[in-house]
């Protein structure tokens, strides 16, 4: 099994044995070094004194044999300690018969050097230097020989003893890692376990943030925010379906209230004509909103692509003011239009978009009043705003005015037999389309829309 296909928690007790292992091994290489040179320094340390004392009795005798008591009581004193004196000719004058086999390679060693000699199984570190004595011409050359073979069983059953030791702190810190990996990732199923029993019944509940570690808060706090969104999405989503099904609803039960009573009986032929219009009229109705629910379709999946060409917005409005002119001359509605502002863009689609907030206006203003369009041209963004008189809108219901058949007054819910409510909704997406934004405001009986472009370079 890889180690991407395991769990987290074995994961963690892995890496937790590894560094245990790795910081135990890193300590007993250390502790094994630093031994074997503390044992080195001693036995240099034996050697250095002995033979310091050799050439102490040796120089201050004049005779070799004179010394010989003294050198037998130093040197063959000790079990673990060999020695040999030769002459410059090779000829031994003292050997203890532990020496006695030793390589004449070690007779020319440098003094200031320690070294090795395996024989017999055992280990020996000896040194070798060189003494002047009254009675002889030449210099006598001093061999010292440390048995030192327990130091190496020592390391030995140590080496043995780590190893054994490594392989069950390894098992140990694994089975711990496990027990404290495990533990610290409760909070972490905890979370998982409410995630999984979420459904869309259950999207107001929230995970709480009490008993979740800080280390777990943040995603909790993004798992609380999706839901949020979830939540909205969904009930926007319910509320879309339930709009659809209501907004044709109407036309669909005109066109068979229609049918029925033609059918009732028979006719002359303008009667069928005359249903036969109403039912057009019906139908046109639905085709809108299929074409408007199709568009939104598309924009909610980014499939609108608006063209890229200059725009002056003050041509736009003075076009779309003049069409809607004769309506707001019925009802004694007048227009305004100031400033101006160049954008890049789509015609068709900013025409839709200010064309509906301009007959949204027009069906909420009072006759006798003005409706106010402003383009505003600032450094980087143009701004146009739409604003009419009426009655103020509350606050909770500013944001939601873009929902899709949303209307602030749910007691009109019928609303203009041509208005499906899906107008403010496609001006926002043609909006968002061309990387704008819009918005709503409404205080002291006045309305306004405010869509922002960015300006043209």
């Amino acid at each position: 099994m890889s180690v991407r296909r395991l769990s987290l928690t074995a994961r963690m007790a892995l890496m937790f044995m590894s560094v245990v292992v790795l910081v135990l091994a890193m300590a007993g290489l250390s502790f094994n070094l630093l031994s074997q040179h503390h044992f080195e320094e001693l036995d240099r340390q034996a050697l250095v004194e002995k033979l310091e004392s050799t050439k102490h009795i040796l120089g201050s005798s004049p005779t070799f044999e004179e010394v010989l008591p003294q050198l037998h009581a130093l040197l063959g004193a000790h079990q673990d300690l060999a020695a040999v004196i030769l002459r410059a000719d090779g000829k031994a004058l003292f050997s203890n018969p532990g020496a006695a086999e030793l390589p004449e390679r070690f007779r020319h060693a440098d003094w200031q050097n320690m070294w090795e000699w395996q024989h017999d199984g055992h280990l020996y570190r000896g040194m070798t230097t060189q003494i002047s004595m009254m009675d002889q011409s030449e210099p006598l050359t001093a061999l010292l020989l440390l048995d030192v073979t327990t130091h190496t069983h020592f390391f030995e059953t140590l080496r043995r003893w780590f190893v054994v030791g490594l392989i069950i702190s390894a098992l140990i810190s694994a089975a711990l890692g496990w027990v404290v990996a495990r533990s610290g990732l409760r909070p972490l199923r905890q979370v998982t376990h409410i995630a999984a029993s979420m459904s869309a019944k259950s999207l107001q509940e929230r995970i709480p943030l009490e008993p979740v570690p800080l280390e777990l808060q943040q995603l909790v706090l993004s798992f609380n925010a999706m839901l949020g969104r979830l939540e909205d999405a969904f009930v926007r989503l319910s509320n879309f379906s339930a709009d659809i099904a209501h907004e044709l609803r109407t036309p669909v039960s005109n066109l068979m209230t229609h049918t029925e009573v033609v059918l009732s009986k028979k006719r002359n032929t303008d009667a069928y004509e005359e249903n036969l219009y109403s039912n057009l009229e019906e139908l046109n109705r639905m085709s809108r909103m299929i074409d408007d629910m199709l568009f939104l379709a598309k924009s909610d999946n980014g499939l609108i692509v608006p063209q890229q060409a200059p725009i002056e917005l003050a041509d736009v409005v003075a076009k779309l003011l003049e069409y809607y002119r004769l309506l707001a001359d019925e009802r004694t509605i007048r227009f305004s239009a100031s400033g101006s502002g160049r954008v890049q863009g789509d015609k068709l689609m900013l025409d839709r978009a200010i064309s509906n907030l301009l007959s949204n206006a027009l069906r909420y203003t009072s006759s006798g009043e003005t409706i106010a369009v402003t383009i505003h041209q600032m450094e980087s963004l143009v701004r146009l705003s739409v604003e009419n008189p009426g009655v103020t809108i509350s606050p909770d219901h500013l944001d939601k005015l873009f929902y899709r058949f949303y209307r602030a007054d749910p007691a009109r819910r019928e609303g203009n037999p041509s208005n499906a409510g899906l107008g403010l909704a496609i001006t926002r997406s043609i909006v968002e389309a061309h990387k704008g934004r819009i918005w709503c405001t409404s205080a002291g009986g006045l309305t306004g829309f405010h869509m922002e472009f960015p300006r043209q370079t």
